[in-house]
């Protein structure tokens, strides 16, 4: 029997859509008030859901404190209050979309869960905009 235990969290940072390799007009056009050279915030919300059998010991999927202290260490301390662009190894590259966002928020949460939990990441970054990602 697989059950499915959720953690809800919450982060703000500030990013900026762009691509260097593009024109600043081709960089409007794309991501409009998104692309603004001084950056844009959000007040991220986040749904971290792991599915599992029920150990029979303890009668957990996963410790919840465990689960909640993942959460602060891999994505809290390092995105909160944070640049994306700047600040974030992650996105030196890469363009911090709401979609490329929720997939290194996965890895980076699939990295130190127990290798048998199934994952499911939602990121909100407004309350009508939101990305879930599984790992597919």
């Amino acid at each position: 029997m697989k059950v499915t235990v959720s953690r809800k969290a919450h982060f703000n940072a500030a990013h900026r859509l762009y691509r260097p390799d593009w024109s600043f007009e081709k960089n409007d056009a794309i991501f409009g008030k998104c692309n603004n050279p001084n950056f844009h915030g959000h007040n991220y919300d986040l749904t971290v859901s792991v599915t599992g059998e029920i150990d029979p010991e303890t009668g957990y999927v996963v410790d919840v404190k465990i689960l909640k202290d993942f959460i602060k260490s891999e994505i809290e301390d390092a995105f909160d209050h944070k640049n994306l662009n700047v600040d974030v190894p992650e996105f030196k590259n890469l363009n911090p979309t709401a979609e490329n966002i929720v997939v290194v928020i996965f890895d980076k949460l699939k990295a130190v869960l127990e290798s048998n939990l199934e994952l499911s990441v939602t990121l909100y970054e407004t309350p009508r905009n939101f990305v879930t990602y599984s790992g597919d």
